[in-house]
């Protein structure tokens, strides 16, 4: 193809030459120099603020790195120049450079309103970052103050984001900036779309503006105002089934810390007529096992540090059921017949444990902690956030449950237990040694009482007299439920769990107990047998 007669040929070295100089003409805009950086330093507080709007409009990392070495009080006024301490040595604020500050330096003081705008400004710049996690983190801080909100750099996010859930989040907050908008049809629209948040700060905003200012409304107009009652009243009525839900989960999860603690009861009460008051003990021994496994995993194994509750979980229920032969082997044994020796013969197995411990780990608490995946919970509303250890704690219950339930329907051993709990006699003549049915089930019963423990330790502290709280509670569950009664065992415990969290809502802790308490000794009253009757000819004669 032949050349036009009228075209032109550049030398080859012309069109680089070119590149070169038009790269070096550009220069990205960057929103942290030397004016900006003294401008966000000093002068007033309104002053500063408008520094701050001007240098988010072009934000850049080393704005989000100033910002964060402010809230720090890591800046210092130099003359004319900004001084950042960073690495353990002080650099200019613009350019990067170390330098060396004089005598005359001065730090640079952020009052309480100040550093509320710099810590949403840093959370709205965070809401580029590559990393979808610290996105949604600095969604969650701005949705906890949107009075805070930078419009214009929420707007740019909006913009940019790719993840549906944090769009759905940051449309919201776009709303919420738009809510003081000067312009009624703007304020109209934001009013409408808040009604899809159920975040309280949210509601708040929304309830600011329906307030008086002096004797004019702080939203003017009449129709936005009866948008945002009926934003509110959406709102409110999704944080009421939030918080239903949250205490109907603390119910349950108290129930079952209730229900763990009180199997063992339910095997050795149902079965021997013991009334043990060393309850509360086991379960504080399982506790300490798993304080020990704990503490050597962190200082042989701290590669497997956070997999010790795995081992922890057979260790408390063996240290606590062999403890509880020992004492059944020992002491109760000589006892079968007598309740009021049991009694306080269990009583004082109860003061040699408690003063055992404290003189093997101390008298204060014990620290231990949660497991990374155990850690957090899961966020499902913004009143609403079911803790995962809580979680764990509910499965591991159950899966004891269900191990209790198949060990005595479905082995030999529970068939021995379930017919000594419902006529020894008669059961010895037939051949089962009660005797040995008798240890087994107290150990079995105390190992499960270390699995309370285990359990326990993961959602309240570990001390020596951490099990004389829940005494009470077990037999209250056992008693209910009927005695030697699985399944009323779980019910009691519960129903007791969700009870006692509601009244303590309404009433508090101390006249909540009293009047569940209250409640069951008028229940037993007309029903001693408790919820589940037991049905064998001991009973029925």
């Amino acid at each position: 193809m032949s050349r036009p007669a009228h075209a032109v040929r550049l030398p080859r070295i012309v069109l680089p030459l070119l590149l070169l100089l038009g790269l070096a003409a550009w220069r990205p805009a960057l929103a942290l120099d030397g004016p900006q950086a003294l401008a966000l330093s000093q002068g007033s507080t309104s002053a500063r603020l408008q520094a701050l709007h001007r240098a988010l409009a072009q934000p850049d990392a080393r704005l989000a790195a100033f910002l964060g070495a402010l809230l720090d009080n890591r800046v210092q006024l130099d003359g004319d120049k900004v001084e950042m301490q960073q690495d353990g040595q002080w650099v200019d604020a613009a350019s990067g450079k170390a330098l060396t500050p004089s005598a005359d330096a001065q730090p640079v003081v952020n009052n309480n309103y100040l550093r509320k705008q710099l810590l949403a400004a840093r959370a709205a710049l965070q809401l580029f970052s590559p990393h979808r996690a610290e996105r949604l983190q600095a969604v969650q801080r701005l949705e906890g103050d949107p009075e805070s909100l930078d419009a214009g750099l929420v707007s740019r996010a909006l913009k940019q984001e790719t993840d549906p859930a944090i769009r759905d989040r940051l449309r919201l907050l776009v709303a919420a900036a738009r809510l003081r908008a000067g312009d009624a049809a703007q304020r109209l629209a934001a009013a409408g779309e808040l009604a899809a948040s159920d975040y309280p700060a949210v509601r708040s905003l929304l309830l600011s503006r329906l307030q008086r200012d002096g004797g004019t409304w702080v939203e003017p107009d009449a129709v936005v105002r009866q948008r945002i009652q009926a934003s509110l009243d959406a709102i409110d009525s999704r944080l009421a089934w939030g918080e239903r839900v949250g205490m109907l989960f603390s119910g349950i999860s108290l129930g079952s810390i209730l229900l763990l603690a009180a199997l063992c009861l339910a095997v050795t009460y149902g079965l021997m007529g013991v009334i043990n008051m060393a309850q509360g003990e086991f379960i504080m021994l399982g506790a300490y096992s798993t304080y020990v496994v704990q503490s050597l995993f962190q200082a042989y194994l701290p590669a497997w540090q956070n997999y010790a509750l795995v081992v922890a979980v057979p260790c408390s229920f063996l240290v606590a059921g062999g403890i509880g032969v020992v004492a059944e082997r020992v002491v109760i044994r000589r006892l079968y017949g007598r309740p009021l020796e049991t009694l306080l013969a269990t009583w004082g197995i109860s003061l040699l444990l408690i003063q055992g411990v404290r003189s093997l780990f101390g008298p204060q608490n014990v620290q231990v902690d949660n497991p990374p995946w155990m850690s957090g919970g899961l966020h499902l509303m913004a009143n609403l956030i079911l803790p995962y250890n809580r979680m764990v704690i509910l499965g591991f219950t159950a899966c004891v449950l269900l191990g209790m339930a198949l060990l005595i329907g479905r082995t030999r051993l529970g068939l021995f237990v379930r017919a000594v709990t419902q006529n020894r006699p008669m059961a010895a003549c037939v051949g089962v040694r009660t005797a040995r049915v008798d240890w087994l089930a107290f150990g079995l019963g105390t190992g499960i009482a270390g699995l309370a423990g285990c359990a326990l330790s993961q959602v309240g502290n570990v001390g020596p007299e951490m099990g004389t709280q829940y005494i009470v509670d077990c037999f209250m569950v056992v008693v209910l439920g009927g005695v030697g009664q699985l399944s009323g065992t779980v019910v009691a415990a519960l129903g007791l769990g969700v009870v006692n969290t509601l009244l303590e809502g309404v009433a508090g802790a101390v006249l909540a107990k009293i009047a569940v308490l209250g409640v069951i000794i008028l229940f037993i009253q007309k029903r001693p047998q408790g919820l589940f009757a037991l049905k064998g000819r001991s009973v029925e004669g």
